[in-house]
């Protein structure tokens, strides 16, 4: 059984790595079944989100002291150097001699013949540290950012090619930026600076966004779920790019509002809020049993105008007949979240863009028809790809002239505005406001 913080963190990242398993979702169920103080919990959350965020750099360090390639070790001998020399190199407050004694007494407890390995190759890399050095900036550009900040090549290849370096290697630094806690406040049960005196109250250190003008960012981690206003439905978490996405929509109350790759449910009661709980709004999505996910925050929230719905949204969009808003937050590649799900970048290839491409066409095609003359759709994803986002809607544009860019300015906060592409279309890059990377289009149908 594990039972330290390094040993939990071991356990997530041989289950992301054998397993598949997201990081997000194994950490946060391998800390709900311990019992690690706040200390401990927070050490577990940085070696688990650092080692995997610095995977091929931490490789690259440890190639000169193995004999024996990395990925013909045992998954857990192969994680726990990685692990530990995650702490060697950016984890300054842990003493070098610390962290190898912590690996050599893991590497006894779980396979006593690999102490010694353990101890040899982490000493050796030590005495390496300062002459390892990364590939030249000026003579690999590719290489050197691709180990600097920790992308693999194709990805820093693609966006130099779309951003430019610049951009680029902004980009891929932000992504290794811890993302803060987000709350978006209820505003159908109270407003955001009655929450902020309340957090002041109960000493916690928080402040207003500016990128949503309903977010509040918390100055360090917490549990939320043992924050009285998050249990009182007074604040939901959300990331303030992914708060943007509902405003955009603009939905007023009595409207019919359709809400079509719902779960989990935060856009779907942002839209609520918005419409003051009252009219219609069906949430829909493919996957059954994330249906509930929707209706507990919508019941914690006090929400009723919500009617959910599990299915093929072409089976739904035939019997729902016409909407006066539709928001499509279409699956995509995940491209602009990497600093919360940094599994992402290793898990992904080229051809995953192009696959859900179509995938985004199709759903946009489908939904498209549900909408009455003079509504509003608004596509949205959390990714940067150009393919994933101005290229799927210009394209639907194209094909379908019954339909126009509808300007998205009056929609966003003004620090915003600045990020809007050609007046209805806005990408957020997560190097601009220290938030998720996003895209979002305003369309209104003409006839």
């Amino acid at each position: 059984m594990a039972s330290t913080a390094r040993d939990i963190a071991l356990d997530v990242l041989i289950a992301i790595e054998t397993r598949g398993a997201y990081s997000n979702l194994a950490l946060t169920g391998a800390l709900r079944g311990a019992r690690l103080d706040a200390r401990d919990t927070g050490l577990a959350t940085e070696l688990v989100y650092g080692t995997v965020g610095r995977l091929n750099t931490l490789d690259y360090y440890l190639k000169p002291s193995l004999k024996t390639p990395l990925d013909r070790l045992e998954p857990w001998v192969r994680n726990l150097l990685r692990l530990t020399v995650y702490q060697l190199f950016y984890l300054e407050r842990i003493p070098a001699f610390a962290a190898i004694n912590e690996a050599v007494e893991i590497a006894k407890r779980r396979g006593a013949k690999a102490s010694g390995f353990v101890n040899g190759v982490l000493r050796a890399t030590l005495r390496k540290k300062a002459e390892l050095r990364l590939p030249s900036k000026q003579k690999n550009w590719l290489r050197h950012v691709s180990l600097l900040h920790s992308h693999p090549e194709w990805l820093v290849s693609e966006w130099e090619q779309a951003f430019g370096r610049e951009q680029t290697e902004a980009m891929c630094e932000a992504n290794n930026r811890r993302p803060p806690l987000v709350l978006r406040v209820n505003a159908h049960r109270t407003t955001r600076d009655a929450l902020l005196a309340e957090l002041e109250e109960q000493g916690i250190a928080a402040r207003a966004s500016l990128v949503s003008p309903q977010g509040i960012v918390l100055e360090a981690g917490l549990d939320v779920t043992k924050l009285p206003a998050f249990r009182d439905g007074l604040c939901t978490v959300q990331d303030e790019s992914s708060m943007l996405v509902a405003p955009a929509l603009a939905p007023e109350p009595g409207m019919r509002v359709l809400d079509c790759c719902a779960a989990p449910g935060g856009k779907t009661t942002h839209l609520a809020e918005l419409m003051r709980d009252e009219g219609e709004l069906l949430a829909v999505d493919i996957h059954p049993h994330k249906i509930e996910l929707i209706e507990n925050v919508a019941g914690r929230l006090g929400l009723s105008v919500i009617r959910t719905e599990a299915g093929d949204i072409r089976d739904v969009v035939g019997e729902a007949g016409t909407f006066d808003r539709i928001l499509l937050d279409a699956p995509c590649s995940g491209l602009g979240v990497i600093r919360r799900k940094p599994d992402l970048k290793w898990k992904k290839v080229p051809e995953d863009v192009t696959e859900i491409v179509e995938i985004q066409r199709d759903l946009l095609e489908i939904v498209s028809k549900a909408l009455r003359p003079g509504g509003v759709l608004v596509y949205s994803t959390c990714t940067v790809t150009h393919e994933e986002n101005l290229g799927v809607v210009r394209d639907f544009l194209a094909r379908h002239p019954e339909f126009a860019p509808d300007p998205i300015r009056p929609h966003l906060p003004e620090l915003v505005q600045e990020a809007v592409v050609d007046d209805a279309f806005v990408t957020l890059m997560p190097q601009q406001f220290d938030s998720d990377g996003f895209f979002i289009a305003r369309l209104r149908r003409l006839t």
